[in-house]
């Protein structure tokens, strides 16, 4: 049984233990420089979907099965939405439980579209369990089905979890982008209340029993969000 006060192989350092240690890889111009948290991509972190993860609710939620989509999904920019609408409307209803809500009222929350629609207490797009389709994302499931990658139908910070990017300005006038896991405090007031964050390693050990380091189970999305380039400068770093 893991103690879940220390930390243990696999796992990387809860934030409250002090700053991440940081891996710097420049892109090709200079313009850029990629920061990465190096403890939670060499981590064992995996996604416990389906295999007992407790959601982000107040109370766990196994049986639910809606992991992360809970309050919906925010959509990056107009474009995004945009993207996201037209691929609603490919979606075989098979695939689709709420295929009709979609018609009749629309993906989005509100005339805002920078979030989708919560039906049935979690995001449009969740099949729940049980459904005939396949429980989960209707979008990912379209995605495997016409064998495409997911980061290219999936809303950006959907398939981009449980990475998030902090971007600031250099003082030399060029931009940084810190690649780190999320934490509760960026769930806002949701975080204060979640039963359970499975990227903090004190409260879900068995979030972090995965066979691969997080810098190649989530090669493809590690990839999509920074670019071959500097994912196999990334990859080489981490490997020393």
């Amino acid at each position: 049984m893991n103690d879940r006060r220390g930390h243990h192989e696999g796992m990387a350092p809860d934030p409250e233990d002090g700053p991440p240690e940081l891996v710097a890889v420049a892109d090709g111009d200079g313009e850029l420089t990629w920061r990465f948290d190096r403890d939670f991509l060499t981590s064992r972190w995996t996604c416990l979907w389906g295999r007992g993860c407790q959601g982000i609710l107040e109370e766990p939620a196994e049986a639910l099965g809606q992991g992360c989509c809970s309050v919906g999904a925010g959509l990056d920019d107009g474009d995004e939405a945009r993207t996201i609408g037209a691929l609603a409307t490919m979606l075989p209803d098979e695939l689709f439980e709420h295929h009709r809500e979609a018609a009749t009222g629309g993906i989005y929350r509100d005339e805002e579209r920078d979030h989708t629609r919560v039906v049935d207490g979690a995001c449009i797009f969740l099949n729940g369990p049980g459904f005939p389709g396949g429980a989960g994302c209707a979008l990912h499931l379209a995605a495997v089905a016409e064998g495409e990658p997911v980061t290219e139908w999936k809303p950006s910070v959907c398939w981009q979890l449980p990475l998030r990017i902090d971007w600031a300005d250099a003082p030399d006038g060029t931009e940084v982008a810190t690649v780190r896991r999320w934490t509760r405090a960026d769930w806002g007031d949701e975080g204060d209340t979640m039963a359970w964050c499975c990227t903090e390693a004190r409260e879900a050990p068995e979030a972090f029993g995965g066979d691969r380091p997080v810098v190649e189970s989530l090669a493809e999305e590690l990839e999509a969000l920074v670019g071959t380039e500097v994912y196999v400068a990334l990859r080489s770093r981490l490997s020393r």
